[in-house]
């Protein structure tokens, strides 16, 4: 059978503990049986691996107490406590000290089974991701540089360090947001002209008036106001890697002007008539298909695709996404002196059911806002409230994903209306519990449901109120 995880169980009562660790045994999961916390002491060491499952009443040292001192040698790791009736209040408190969950006897086998799954799942996912961190900490060279370890950002980084070695153009596509600039960066950076400038000019972002003057330079007396004379940016990167960032955006007089220096290796500053040899390489970046993108010079293209790189959709690498979210909230931290916030396997979910369409530029700003206030919650920065007339409006416009930055709009794509509907109403009871901290009671009075009816509708979803539960919730 697959092993599901280690489970350190802990109880006083020889029949219920003996019973119950058949009853996990059977289940998948490994267990360590004590029947005393002074025991499970032992195994609790820093690099645990497992949960812990813990009766409430027992001699000598209780479970609270133990569950204090297994936080404190294996901070983050998962504890249930099994509590009789009369406990609640107590195993509330816990809840609030950094317990994962509680179980009250008696309990239904397969619930608990549930719960230590969830709790595993947890705990492997937190040293999943400390692993990680530690081999962010770890690299240099372009791991260092391009954050992720999925297969397809593995590829990329194999693709530019074998273009940096091949002293050509080079033509990146993207879409908005996923680091063009950035790969540009990394071909220079390993390549033989590190030692020079990298200079990036955004074609969109110029004036079409000045962008000429910009890159040629000028003489003085060129035009009015050319008080002096003026080196433009292809002079500055000589011997360099120059970057044109959204070259579809280039003037076509000015692609004229581009294909000459290409092809002759020569510039002259506006005014002058001294031709000047530059030595640069090219990279250039476009969110759309140059060769078939309308005003754009079909000879500068084929001047300009030597080579090519594709760099993925954040969508399309999701496995960097956790990675990448904790990796921008931790330097966060570092640079304002805080003290990182850890994400909950909750939102490391949440991460995941985003599509991201900014892609890494926007979850870097999302892990900020996440960073800097306490008080936010990821998942209101991801999936705002909406109301149903607005979730209406989102649901007959048909844009779906196309509409960036659109939070629940943007999840909703060409799928059936009963999907659709569905994934509203999933996300309205995650919001409601988010915000009353798992209190179901809450959560039927503000959304209005009989308890049955949201009991069903948790089910059909899978949605588990001990995600959500946090400080202060009773039902």
């Amino acid at each position: 059978m697959l092993q599901q995880g280690t489970v350190l169980l802990v109880d006083d009562e020889t029949m219920v503990r003996k019973a119950t660790e058949q009853w996990l045994r059977l289940s998948g999961f490994e267990v360590i049986s004590c029947s005393a916390a002074e025991a499970a002491l032992v195994h609790l060491q820093p690099g645990f691996a497992g949960v812990l499952v813990t009766d409430v009443r027992m001699p000598g040292m209780d479970g609270m107490a133990l569950m204090q001192e297994a936080l404190a040698r294996v901070p983050g790791m998962p504890v249930v406590l099994v509590t009789g009736h009369g406990d609640i209040d107590m195993a509330t408190q816990a809840m609030r000290e950094g317990a994962y969950d509680f179980i009250e006897k008696p309990f239904v086998p397969e619930r608990l089974v549930a719960t230590v799954q969830r709790a595993c799942d947890k705990r492997r996912l937190m040293l999943e991701n400390d692993r990680l961190q530690h081999n962010l900490a770890s690299q240099s060279g372009i791991d260092a540089r391009l954050i992720g370890l999925s297969p397809a950002i593995a590829r990329l980084k194999q693709e530019i360090l074998l273009l940096a070695s091949i002293d050509t153009n080079v033509i990146i596509y993207g879409e908005t947001g996923t680091g063009k600039e950035l790969v540009a960066q990394c071909l220079h950076e390993f390549s033989n002209r590190h030692s020079h400038h990298f200079v990036p000019v955004n074609c969109g972002a110029i004036p079409e008036s000045l962008i000429e003057s910009e890159l040629f330079g000028h003489e003085a007396g060129a035009f009015t106001g050319a008080m002096k004379k003026r080196i433009g940016k292809f002079e500055y990167a000589d011997g360099g890697t120059f970057f044109f960032d959204e070259i579809e955006s280039m003037p076509p007089h000015l692609q004229i002007k581009l294909l000459r220096t290409l092809q002759e290796g020569v510039i002259e500053r506006l005014g002058g008539n001294s031709p000047i040899a530059v030595n640069l390489r090219v990279v250039a970046a476009a969110k759309v298909d140059l060769r078939v993108e309308e005003g754009f010079r079909e000879d500068l293209y084929y001047r300009l695709n030597v080579s090519q790189l594709h760099i993925p959709a954040l969508r399309d690498r999701s496995d960097d996404i956790p990675l990448l979210f904790e990796y921008y909230v931790e330097r966060c931290a570092r640079q304002h002196e805080r003290e990182p916030r850890r994400i909950t396997d909750l939102e490391r979910r949440t991460l995941l059911r985003y599509s991201w369409p900014g892609n890494v530029r926007e979850l870097k700003n999302i892990a900020l806002r996440f960073a800097l206030d306490a008080r936010v919650q990821l998942a209101d920065l991801l999936f705002p409230a909406i109301t149903p007339m607005q979730a209406s409006r989102s649901l007959s416009s048909g844009s779906g994903a196309q509409q960036a930055g659109s939070g629940l709009q943007g999840q909703l794509s060409t799928q059936p209306l009963g999907v659709q509907v569905g994934a509203f109403e999933a996300e309205v009871i995650r919001q409601s519990l988010q915000r009353h901290a798992g209190s179901i009671k809450a959560v039927m009075d503000e959304l209005d449901l009989p308890r049955r009816t949201l009991n069903q509708k948790m089910t059909r979803y899978g949605i588990n109120r001990s995600d959500f539960v946090q400080a202060g919730c009773e039902d």
